[in-house]
């Protein structure tokens, strides 16, 4: 389910809102996720095999929604290979992990697939949603753009090879109502409360390849942070390690609760081993999100008030 953020402004009535809250028919009160932690490279055949290894061990762990990081498939060593192998969504790279989620009978969060853009010098940055079928449910283009220069690192301008999307995505799962983002996007809250306050989602997907400068200063933080502002469930695969001589991830693979508690983190225990490859895993509880909901009814504050500052960073919020 896709919504424009030039046509869905936030404000809504609280009665409109009521209506909506909690509503996911599909979902169990209790579900299993799991969150992937790996260490991707440029070479697609060795990621997917990587990943078809992970998607067997969730599927025999219970897991019924598998979260990958971002650049699951690829990560380039040079500049303009992403660009070279960027595929259409109905290519023969994403068709392989439809596959595998109908292989396993397991929803696939694939999040930064370099999706084929709107001309030879642009891509999009795609986070897919794939369910148990292998059919694709949605499809969200990241939003904002990596361009920073990283303390002590390097510069990086993700604007110069990508293209922006400007809907926001929400779709209903058997683990509630997801809310799908990618990455930087993290550091802008508008748009997770966009999320949560206009579209009602209950779980908030942030596949990631943070870099260790960024990693080791904000990581945990930013997404306790959303996950306390907007009482959801935040799944966070992260890559981890260096995947080329250039470039390096943080990893540390989390998830947080509603109240903002971490409830799966990989490694479970080793933090010296922050970069090993494996899945984090959890059973998130539906009841969990209403209990702080109602505890906390930040919504009735905000939906009443007319709280949020009006066009911040571009988003209509009033």
């Amino acid at each position: 389910m896709a919504l424009s953020l030039a046509r869905n402004p936030i404000h809504r009535s609280l009665s409109s809102f009521r209506s909506r809250a909690f509503k996911c028919s599909m979902a169990a009160s209790s579900i299993r996720v799991g969150a992937v932690q790996m260490t991707s490279t440029n070479d697609i055949e060795a990621n997917f095999n990587t990943c078809s290894r992970l998607v067997k061990e969730a599927s025999i762990a219970g897991v019924k929604l598998l979260c990958f990081p971002e650049a699951f498939s690829f990560v380039s060593s040079r500049d303009g290979e992403s660009l070279e192998i960027a595929e259409p969504i109905d290519g023969p790279i994403m068709q392989r992990y439809c596959s595998l989620a109908r292989e396993s009978n397991i929803w696939l969060s694939l999040g930064g697939f370099q999706e084929k853009g709107p001309d030879d010098n642009h891509l999009h940055n795609t986070h897919v949603l794939v369910d148990d079928t292998g059919s694709i449910k949605s499809l969200y283009r990241k939003i904002h753009l990596f361009d920073v220069d990283v303390p002590g690192n390097m510069v990086y301008k993700e604007s110069n090879f990508t293209t922006p999307g400007d809907d926001i995505v929400v779709e209903d799962s058997p683990v509630g109502r997801l809310g799908l983002t990618v990455c930087y996007d993290i550091r802008f809250p508008e748009l997770y409360q966009l999320l949560r306050f206009q579209h009602n989602a209950q779980v908030l997907l942030v596949p990631a390849a943070f870099t260790r400068v960024t990693g080791e200063a904000h990581w945990e933080i930013l997404l306790r942070a959303r996950a306390i502002e907007t009482q959801c469930y935040v799944v966070a695969a992260a890559q981890a390690g260096k995947h080329n001589e250039k470039r390096e991830s943080y990893g540390d693979s989390l998830i947080i609760d509603p109240w903002g508690r971490i409830t799966a983190r990989l490694p479970a225990f080793a933090l010296s081993d922050r970069l090993s490859t494996g899945i984090a895993i959890v059973d998130i509880d539906l009841l969990n999100i209403a209990s702080v909901r109602t505890r906390m009814p930040i919504s009735e504050v905000i939906l009443n008030r007319h709280l949020f500052l009006e066009d911040v960073n571009g988003f209509p919020l009033s």
